[in-house]
């Protein structure tokens, strides 16, 4: 990878990490999300989390080849209209509209290839959309800093084990090549690509959004620079500064193993200012500061 390839990943995916965390905070501050009756977040939801990033990897290389993109369609469209339910009201419009993203990034793929921007911009369209749905699903379900924290800790240990000691991290990264609705954003433009996975969008989403939650602005501005240093810089830069020093350039860095340790140190920090505000104190803020 050349230094304008460099320059071109680490830009893509910084814009990225940051922008849907953004989208998830506005989306925070203006809409509300139809919750079940089935209590807050708490810790037992955590386990529950860990659980799901556990077994899903090996969902993914179990199911066969033409099974997989289907069920990552029918994963995202429920999401996209559950999430969206508040912001288009009209069922028989939403629905067209999700079933036009959907058709758009099978398009794309199936037309212009896996490489093609189309492709690419559709489906981070939809990944993004989802996240910020997902975010907001948990945040206003009750799920608190410490929380994330301590899921983002346990994700840079399961990413660590998994990227060193049991290679399932590439093997995962191949299985899903190829594949329309994969689960990833990213943008690749000739021989200039840039690729950030759901997970650890989703990751940066929910931190972002808690923080904001939990202690306004500072905790969202302490939040977006975790995740530009950590979650998109770092990783993406560590790899040929590797090559340099070392000679040895890895395959991966799992974004996780440098955010993780990080997220859970800015919760420490934020954790000094006081308790966390409750959803129920955002809605008597009339701009939600």
């Amino acid at each position: 990878m050349n230094t304008g390839q460099q320059i071109y990943s680490t830009g893509v995916t910084l814009a990225f990490a940051l922008a849907v965390p953004a989208g998830a905070v506005l989306y925070l501050r203006h809409f509300r999300v139809p919750r079940p009756p089935v209590g807050t977040f708490n810790g037992r939801d955590i386990v529950v989390m860990m659980g799901f990033v556990l077994a899903l990897p090996f969902v993914y290389l179990a199911l066969p080849g033409a099974a997989l993109p289907a069920v990552l369609a029918l994963v995202f469209a429920g999401g996209l209209t559950v999430g969206y339910q508040p912001v288009v009201g009209r069922t028989p419009l939403r629905w067209a509209l999700i079933l036009a993203l959907l058709a758009t990034d099978l398009a794309g793929h199936r037309l212009l290839g896996s490489d093609s921007p189309v492709y690419w911009l559709a489906n981070s369209a939809i990944v993004g959309l989802v996240v910020v749905s997902a975010t907001n699903l948990n945040v206003q379900g009750g799920m608190r800093l410490r929380h994330i924290a301590w899921f983002v800790l346990a994700l840079a240990v399961y990413d660590l084990t998994f990227a060193t000691a049991i290679p399932l991290t590439q093997d995962l990264v191949e299985a899903i090549q190829g594949y329309p609705f994969a689960p990833s954003v990213g943008l690749r433009i000739g021989d200039y690509s840039s690729v950030l996975g759901m997970g650890d969008l989703l990751a940066y989403s929910l931190y972002s959004t808690v923080s904001y939650k939990a202690y306004g602005r500072s905790g969202l501005r302490l939040a977006l620079v975790l995740v530009a240093v950590f979650g998109a810089i770092l990783p993406t830069l560590t790899p040929p500064v590797l090559d340099a020093l070392t000679g040895h350039r890895p395959d991966l860095i799992p974004a996780q193993v440098l955010f993780g340790p990080a997220a859970f140190a800015g919760y420490l920090a934020l954790r000094r200012r006081g308790p966390e505000r409750r959803m129920v104190e955002l809605t008597t803020l009339p701009a939600l500061a």
